[in-house]
């Protein structure tokens, strides 16, 4: 009797389970239902864009309504937190970036409510781009070299502007102290807009920021490209030199954006998701979209871009701690 009793708990048991299944797990993902794309920034930024511009060919593609929802605050982390606690059932996907899923964690004093690694399954790398940093079009620095001689010899170092403590441009500056030994003085801005109008003002004496921010000053004759700060030249700025050509051997430092899932999202949800988002990456309207607003496709798979987030993880962990950066 306690033997049939056992065997008919566990085929109940089994069958409960069965029945809870969700709808993927029987083939039938995505349902029809809705999927919410988490943005985790105010509209108009690049995230946001991104995330118009590959939610409709992906919406076409998988037969299903995908809504994007902008939940902005504290570098990405609040919209972030928002997407780690969502159900595991390919219905919600969140455009992560640098900041959220590779500097935040590191750099607030307070949790910021989710593990940038744990609490995420990578899907597909969307884009990656070097910043370019500038000087001044009247300003006698012309090479990184110039740079870092002046710096060393100004009482705080060169002021350098960024859009705010934490993001990229900021990343940028403490990356290349960390790896010159030189010091600068971080002016961090409510944006990018004021800090390069301060910029070319004379205000400050050099900032890092995307092409898209400082190309068309550079290209207007208002901004002088010193360096980039990928591992490449960037195809619209052929004849500026790398960091790391210019003398910083090693320095890489690009901005990226990517799309993850809450984790233990099923992996055939992250395939179907993974070959969709490159397909449509390959078109040659989102490459041109892509590129002009200074960013590269990227063909990375999920498994290679947690191994790249881990790395970031750790490479802007040791740069925040060296810098002692805390933001609140």
């Amino acid at each position: 009797m306690q033997r049939r009793t056992l065997i008919h708990t566990a085929i109940a048991a089994t069958a409960a389970g069965l029945g809870a299944m969700p709808a993927f797990a029987q083939g039938a993902w995505p349902s029809g239902k809705a999927i919410t794309y988490v943005v985790p920034f105010p509209p108009g930024g690049n995230t946001d864009t991104l995330a118009r511009l590959i939610s409709q060919p992906l919406s076409a593609a998988l037969g299903t309504p995908i809504v994007i929802e902008n939940k902005g605050g504290a570098g990405g982390s609040v919209g972030s937190a928002i997407a780690s606690r969502a159900p595991a059932d390919g219905y919600t996907i969140l455009g992560g970036t640098i900041s959220s899923h590779s500097i935040n964690g590191s750099l607030y004093t307070t949790p910021i409510g989710y593990d940038m690694v744990k609490s995420f399954s990578p899907v597909a790398m969307l884009g990656v781009g070097a910043l370019i940093l500038t000087v001044p079009a009247n300003s006698p620095l012309r090479t990184l070299d110039d740079v870092l001689k002046a710096s060393r010899a100004k009482n705080g170092g060169l002021s350098s502007g960024s859009p705010g403590i934490g993001t990229s441009p900021h990343m940028a500056l403490e990356l290349l102290a960390d790896q010159s030994g030189v010091k600068f003085t971080h002016a961090p801005y409510k944006g990018s807009g004021p800090a390069v109008q301060d910029l070319i003002g004379g205000q400050l004496d050099m900032m890092f920021d995307t092409s898209l921010i400082v190309g068309p000053h550079i290209q207007s004759g208002k901004l002088r490209p010193i360096a980039v700060t990928g591992s490449q030249r960037l195809s619209g700025f052929p004849n500026v030199p790398t960091i790391a050509e210019s003398g910083q051997k090693g320095f890489d430092m690009v901005s990226w954006q990517a799309m993850f899932v809450p984790a233990n999202t099923p992996q055939p949800v992250i395939d179907r998701l993974h070959a969709e988002v490159m397909k449509i990456i390959a078109s040659p309207d989102v490459q041109a979209r892509l590129k002009g607003f200074g960013m590269e496709p990227s063909t990375m798979t999920p498994a290679q871009l947690a191994a790249y987030q881990k790395v970031e993880v750790e490479k802007w962990a040791k740069v925040i701690k060296a810098a002692n950066i805390k933001a609140e």
